[in-house]
């Protein structure tokens, strides 16, 4: 596939994008050290997933990000790639319960981020919301599959769309989101030829992950395609460095020089003037 004519700067490029064969590369970004080279590096979007929860702060799930934490590291990423595709997911319980909410709390995300658009989980459930949204001029990303923000609901992680009936549902699921304004989806975990079937199916672009190479892009975790989660290590996640390890190494070097004093040198230190 070629590369982007131009730099994605409106949701209408991806399905652009989709219309020229052309897949779409996404990775996730919380700060903006890394989101400055992930736009150098032409990745054509960003998500600020609530993954931070478990990648960077630590916690077992994404339902304890708040909305605020989001707000807060989507601005950094958007500082930190000001030219890039920006999406901040909405985080649990700020568009789960009403479509007020969800207009109001997307709309902050907007307003307080500068991102270029929100991504929220569900399917026909949702469709109001999304309609709301993109009526209210807030480009809207949806999100099928393995929704994290269902981990209690579903008991884990498990695979999705694995039967007739689920498959039939997602596909479902998917048309209504499209028709509800999404400009694109994630299927998460879903088994390729179901991903493949929903984005031959439809005219918004699928962003696949655990999904198949049969989606109309790809989206990682960075952190993890860095090889810097050590502990979490998916069939579909293709580790492309092996940062932590590196990092492991230079922090052992510095404590080495620090205590044998070599750390800093003269060259590294200040004379009176």
């Amino acid at each position: 596939m070629t590369a982007s004519v131009r730099p994605v700067t409106a949701p209408a490029d991806f399905r652009a994008m989709k219309q020229r064969g052309e897949r779409s590369a996404w990775l996730t970004a919380y700060d903006a050290a890394f989101a400055e080279i992930l736009g150098r590096a032409g990745v054509d979007g960003l998500l600020v997933g609530d993954s931070v929860g478990q990648v960077f702060a630590g916690f077992g799930t994404t339902l304890p990000v708040t909305l605020e934490q989001m707000i807060y590291h989507g601005g950094a990423v958007v500082r930190g790639a000001p030219e890039s595709f920006v999406v901040v997911d909405l985080p649990f319980l700020t568009y789960q319960t009403s479509v007020r909410d969800a207009v109001w709390n997307a709309g902050r995300v907007l307003k307080e981020t500068g991102a270029a658009a929100v991504k929220l989980e569900g399917g026909r459930a949702f469709a109001r919301t999304v309609r709301r949204l993109v009526r209210g001029s807030i480009p809207t990303m949806g999100h099928l599959g393995l929704l994290p923000q269902s981990v209690r609901a579903l008991g884990g992680y498990p695979l999705q769309g694995a039967d007739e009936a689920a498959a039939t549902a997602l596909r479902d699921d998917a048309q209504a989101l499209q028709d509800a304004g999404c400009f694109a989806i994630v299927l998460e975990k879903v088994p390729a030829p179901v991903a493949r079937a929903i984005s031959e199916t439809l005219e918004i672009p699928a962003i696949g992950i655990g999904a198949g190479a049969g989606c109309d892009g790809q989206i990682l975790v960075l952190y993890d395609l860095l090889g810097l989660t050590g502990r979490f290590r998916p069939r579909f996640v293709r580790r492309y460095a092996e940062l932590g390890q590196d990092a492991g190494r230079a922090v052992h070097a510095y404590v080495r020089d620090v205590k044998d004093g070599s750390f800093p040198s003269e060259a590294e230190s200040y004379e009176a003037p």
